[in-house]
C-alpha cells in the first residue's frame, strides 16, 4: 500500500481507478457484443456506476475533511451536489 498517501486520498483515487477500469471493460464488451441493443444495455448500466462513484468519492473526501469544515460549508457542498444531480436529470 502507498503509506505516504492520506488514506482518504488513497481510497478516492482507488475508486476512480476502479471506475475507469469498469468504463474500459464496458467499451470492450460493447465491441465484443457488436449489437446496438446490447451496447445500449451496457451503457445504461454504466449510468448507475458514475453517480455512485461521484457520491462515494465525495463522501470519503468530506469525511476526511470533516474536522476542517463548518456546517455551513457542508450545506453548500450538499447543495452543489444536489444541483449536479438535478442538472443531470433535467431534459
Amino acid at each position: 500500500m502507498l503509506f505516504w498517501l492520506n488514506p482518504a486520498v488513497f481510497a478516492m483515487g482507488l475508486l476512480r481507478v476502479i471506475s475507469g477500469t469498469i468504463e474500459i471493460f464496458a467499451g470492450l464488451l460493447m465491441w465484443r457484443l457488436n449489437a446496438i441493443e446490447k451496447a445500449l444495455l451496457v451503457n445504461t448500466s454504466l449510468a448507475m456506476v458514475g453517480p455512485l462513484i461521484l457520491l462515494t468519492t465525495t463522501t470519503i473526501g468530506l469525511v476526511g475533511m470533516a474536522d476542517r469544515l463548518s456546517l455551513a460549508k457542508f450545506v453548500w457542498i450538499g447543495a452543489g451536489l444536489a444541483c449536479i444531480f438535478i442538472g443531470i436529470k433535467m431534459k
